[in-house]
């Protein structure tokens, strides 16, 4: 594996959580490949679960590992072409994706969406770059349009939790203060249209996601009726994705936060979210301190998903 953007790059996905489940039962046994191999790990923008759960996997496989955030204690990139640097960025990425290259053998990027232009977003320029210009593998821990290592970490934890062969997954917004990108419903969009489930993704008129992600899921403007017989309800917020409306607050409708009222309405389904979570917005706090909250060991799950990543990665060197 060279890269790792998208649910295609893991091949058979029944094979990928197999091999998930396997390095979960004993993480260290593949101590060998990451043997005097650096993983660099480069932040754009915040972590918490992405950043500790992607040290600890390339740990686990003995490898070196340097993280470095771009906002903080490293000199601002300027990322576009063409403009005279005579602002307050004094290295462009083209010098410093190669540079950042010669020190590791594997790259993971974390870039988020800008929401200041659509296209730009969408042909996920930081991430390509890297891709084009690192001469080595380069994986995402969340790009603009995608969080792969976060959906496969997701698709692991229903395998875990699911009650019979084709469960029933429910992707909902909810509400949120702050404008967020669409890379977390994406991603697991992308991951579930791929898997065994029958998935379903519910939310407000002027929300809906790109058809390149969306694919042919059935999409459900009623949240309750979405709710009918779920056996997982994935609640994320995300701002709007469609013209002339890209990356806008429409909605904080609280009457789409997920509350017991709902749950209600499931199979007993179990609650996920990729965190951090605003409590009574997106979710009361009765239903993601319930027995059926499996937030927590998802979360977890994100060490085994990046390990999996890796270990390919590491293969392919």
């Amino acid at each position: 594996m060279k890269t790792y953007t998208n649910v295609k790059d893991l091949g058979n996905l029944q094979e990928a959580v197999k091999e998930a489940l396997e390095v979960k039962k004993n993480r260290f046994a593949y101590k060998h490949l990451g043997m005097d191999k650096t993983c660099l790990m480069i932040f754009f923008n915040s972590s918490l679960r992405t950043r500790l759960s992607t040290q600890k996997a390339a740990m686990n496989l003995g490898m070196n590992t340097m993280v470095l955030d771009v906002n903080q204690g490293a000199w601002k990139l300027e990322t576009e072409r063409g403009v005279i640097m005579d602002g307050d960025k004094p290295e462009h990425i083209l010098e410093a994706i190669p540079v950042m290259g010669c020190y590791c053998d594997i790259i993971g990027v974390r870039a988020f969406a800008q929401f200041e232009n659509k296209a730009d977003d969408y042909s996920e320029k930081i991430l390509n770059q890297f891709i084009k210009y690192s001469g080595k593998p380069v994986f995402s821990m969340e790009a603009a349009t995608g969080h792969p290592l976060q959906a496969f970490a997701d698709l692991i934890t229903i395998e875990e939790y699911k009650t019979k062969p084709r469960p029933k997954v429910v992707l909902t917004w909810a509400p949120h203060p702050r404008a967020l990108p669409q890379a977390v419903p994406n991603s697991f969009a992308d991951f579930m249209n791929e898997a065994d489930v029958d998935f379903v993704i519910t939310h407000p008129k002027g929300y809906e996601l790109a058809e390149q992600f969306v694919r042919g899921a059935k999409v459900e403007y009623d949240q309750r009726k979405a709710f009918e017989g779920a056996d997982f309800i994935y609640a994320k917020n995300w701002a709007a994705y469609q013209d002339p409306n890209y990356g806008k607050i429409l909605s904080k409708d609280m009457d789409w936060t997920v509350n017991t009222e709902k749950m209600g309405l499931t199979n007993n389904a179990n609650f996920m979210h990729c965190l951090p979570v605003r409590r009574n917005m997106i979710v009361s706090d009765d239903v993601i301190e319930s027995p059926q909250s499996i937030v927590i060991p998802e979360a977890a799950n994100r060490e085994i998903s990046a390990q999996v990543v890796l270990k390919r990665m590491l293969e392919s060197l």
